[in-house]
């Protein structure tokens, strides 16, 4: 192999192996000249790896981050600087898709049980619902009122009999009539 042209650049990884040894003294205008040149390779090989434009940034980020941080670490008599980094490149590309990897087959996800009510129960439930409203619509209006109050706003005996004018125990009596009351209607014959 010829050396190269006096004047002319020299070849990346040999350009990238100095810049290294200049980051890992902490110079980081040779880091920002480190990152330019290895960047467009760093992130095609991580989009063939990951297949996610996203992840493949996040990891080449990462990847730079180790560069700066570890620095010191590298050891040219080991090989280039641009070898490295590739290495530590695909070493998270790796980690990121071992991460990905599902916990169950999606055969076992297709066998996972609806949780929203089948359209049975939900034909059960309204109709419960409409028989709860026609017996409460056919309740003396006072016992409906101490219903509402004490189980639609959750108010207290003393705040009830307050509202309307009487006693604690007035209330109390006037609700479990109501109960009684609503109990039968609810077991009448079906809505008409």
């Amino acid at each position: 192999m010829d050396a190269p042209a006096p004047g002319s650049a020299p070849p990346a990884a040999t350009l990238a192996t100095a810049l290294m040894l200049r980051v890992a003294q902490g110079d980081s205008a040779a880091f920002t000249q480190l990152v330019r040149l290895l960047e467009r390779p760093a992130l095609a090989l991580a989009l063939r790896t990951l297949m996610d434009r996203a992840a493949a940034e996040d990891v080449c980020q990462q990847a730079f981050t180790r560069l700066w941080t570890h620095g010191a670490r590298f050891d040219p008599a080991r090989g280039s600087a641009d070898a490295w980094f590739r290495r530590i490149l695909v070493n998270l590309c790796l980690d990121r898709r071992r991460a990905l990897r599902p916990v169950q087959s999606l055969e076992a996800a297709a066998e996972i049980a609806d949780s929203s009510p089948d359209p049975e129960a939900a034909a059960i439930r309204a109709d419960g619902q409409a028989r709860l409203e026609a017996a409460m619509a056919r309740l003396n209006p006072r016992q409906r009122l101490a219903l509402a109050l004490f189980h639609g706003e959750g108010q207290s005996m003393a705040d009830i009999a307050a509202q309307m004018e009487t006693t604690a125990k007035a209330v109390e009596g006037l609700l479990g009539r109501a109960r009684n009351e609503l109990r039968t209607l609810m077991n009448e014959s079906p809505l008409k």
